[in-house]
Order: C-alpha cells, then structure tokens, then sequence
C-alpha cells in the first residue's frame, strides 16, 4: 500500500475541528508537514497533533521530498495558486471548498490537473456523510415519487464579528478573499449535494442585495435554478436575519410526498407522505471529513474512485457567480 504523506497548506479552525485530525485515522495516511503565515501557530498546530515539521513558506512544503501529498486549507482566494503549486510539483491536492474564489480560477486549476494528469479533490464532504447519503437515498428509492421541485430556505441572525469591527472583518465577508460574503461560504455546501442528486445546474440567475448595512458584501440573496434534467428550484439566503426566522432547510417535493433536511445543523429528516410523517435521525461520524478523506486517499491508493474531483466541483462555482451576477 503506497504510504500517503501529507502537507498542510493553512492549519486554521477547519483542521482542528473537521478534518485535520482524520488525515491520520485513514489507514496508511499520515500528516508529516504543515505551513501558516504565522510561524507560531503552525508550530503550535505541529506540536498539538504531532507533527514533525512546520514552514511559514508554501512552496518549501511543497518541495520537501518527503511530503507526496498537499492539502490546502487557506480562504478560496488562495486555492488555485496552492492547488496548481502542487499539481505542478507532481504532488495530488486536496482543495477546501469551494474549490476557488471564482469559476474562472476553477477553470484554471482544471486545465493544471489535466496538463499534468495530477488529481485534485475538493472537501465537498457532505457528499460522503451518512446523513446525506439517507437523503439521496429516500429520493432515490422514489419515496416521494417523482421529484418536482426543490427550494432551500436559510438565515441566521448577524453575529457580533459581522460589525464589532469594521475595519477587521472575517476574511468571509471579504470578496476579494472569499469570492463574495457568507452566501460563498455556505451556499455551496446545499448547491453541490443538490447536484449530486439531481445533475448539473444549466441555468441560474439571483438578485442579491445588502440589506443589513453592517459590511459591503452582499447579505440577502435569492435565486432560481434548473438542473439538466429540467426540475426547477429556488433559493433565498439572509445573513441578517431576526432571530425569529432563522432556519437551515432544503425542502424536496414530490409527486407522492415531500422530503425537508438540515444541511448544517443535522435536525432530523422529515419525509411526509400519504402514510403519515417520518422522523430519522441519522448519526454522523466525529470527524465529518473522514468519510471522504478515507475515498481520497483510497483512491490514490489505488484502491477505490474518489468522484469529488475538482472538475465535479467546478460547476458549484459557475452557479454561485450566476447567481452573483460575477458572469
């Protein structure tokens, strides 16, 4: 089994809590290198999880003969430049989403991987976790018969880093940074599992609005969309919204019944039909990235096809600028 050495390209609140610390639990996998800008919280990561070298420069990691493979887990605007650093080096990456800061720049790292035949995989890991996979599988079995309509539901109050400090806003509600504010950072979860159920998104167009007034990116979105199959959704996002109406839904409707799900919080998945209503509760694993960390490495291993590559992820970012009215 080909041993897989990884290098941490960022080392921020995502490897703590989501999946740097899954790296290790796949067999034959094992974190060897990380890089921050700050020399001292790479090495403070390096000594809490046991890893044996840190570097404030990226192309240092990259280039150390021991690491055979990178993960980047810096903000989007970063992706593509990290991303196409290692495929250039020969060296497969495993890419935060969304996969970049734009589809123009997803493009980009497409034509890497292709020129130089380097895999890239993007951390869409929903996809993998069995919470989502119960969802695609209730569709799938026809529970709800037919599917004719999809619509996502989300807002959330403003939270006090959204305003305490203007002048110091979180890189996520930086454009330049992120590719736009949260509905960037969270849209694409909801816009890639529905893809992965329904196929692609053919058309997509949004109004998107600042409402709030607290930053200048947008922070009340909605949108329409139709997927290659031609079933039509729509969507709406508030980032400031009273409390009161705050909710995380994607609602499913079907010819015979209706299916809701969370794709954030995990509440249980409600499937109403003429039999009555459905609560299921399905568990997921402690490191949500370990599902698809472990189809990663698999499949570099030779040992399995990991489908969430960056050209699956490419079309999540076309939407999103759509919508944004960036393209």
């Amino acid at each position: 089994m080909k041993i897989l050495k990884w290098g941490f390209i960022g080392c921020g609140e995502v490897c703590e809590k989501k999946s740097g610390p899954a790296f290790s639990e796949v067999e034959g996998s094992q974190v060897v290198a990380v890089m921050s800008r700050s020399m001292e919280r790479a090495r403070s990561y390096a000594e809490r999880h046991g890893i044996a070298r840190c570097y404030t420069d990226a192309q240092q990691l990259i280039d150390n003969p021991e690491v055979n493979a990178i993960y980047v887990a810096t903000p989007p605007s970063s992706h593509a430049t990290f991303a196409m650093m290692a495929m250039k080096a020969g060296k497969p990456v495993y890419v935060e989403k969304p996969l970049a800061a734009s589809y123009e720049d997803c493009a980009r790292i497409n034509y890497v991987s292709e020129k130089t035949g380097v895999p890239c995989f993007v951390a869409y890991y929903r996809r993998y976790l069995p919470y989502f996979q119960r969802v695609k599988q209730i569709v799938q079995q026809g529970t709800i018969g037919k599917v004719v309509n999809v619509q996502v539901r989300f807002a959330w109050p403003p939270r006090e880093l959204d305003y305490a400090h203007p002048e110091n806003l979180p890189w996520r509600l930086q454009p330049d940074i992120a590719g736009g504010g949260y509905f960037y950072d969270l849209a694409p979860h909801q816009l890639d599992l529905l893809q992965d159920m329904f196929g692609i998104i053919l058309e997509a167009r949004g109004i998107c609005a600042n409402r709030g007034g607290l930053y200048a990116a947008e922070d009340s979105v909605s949108a329409v969309f139709q997927f290659e199959n031609g079933l039509p959704g729509s969507g709406s996002w508030s980032f400031v919204a009273h409390e009161s109406a705050r909710a995380d839904r994607i609602l499913i409707i079907g010819q015979q019944g209706s299916l809701s799900f969370s794709v954030f919080d995990y509440s249980p998945i409600e499937v109403h039909t003429s039999q009555g209503t459905e609560h299921i509760v399905v568990e997921n694993p402690r490191y949500v990235q370990f599902p698809i960390i472990k189809s990663v490495c698999e499949h570099l291993q030779g040992q399995g096809i990991c489908t969430c590559t960056s050209v699956s992820a490419t079309p999540v970012n076309w939407v999103l600028d759509r919508i944004l009215g960036k393209i």
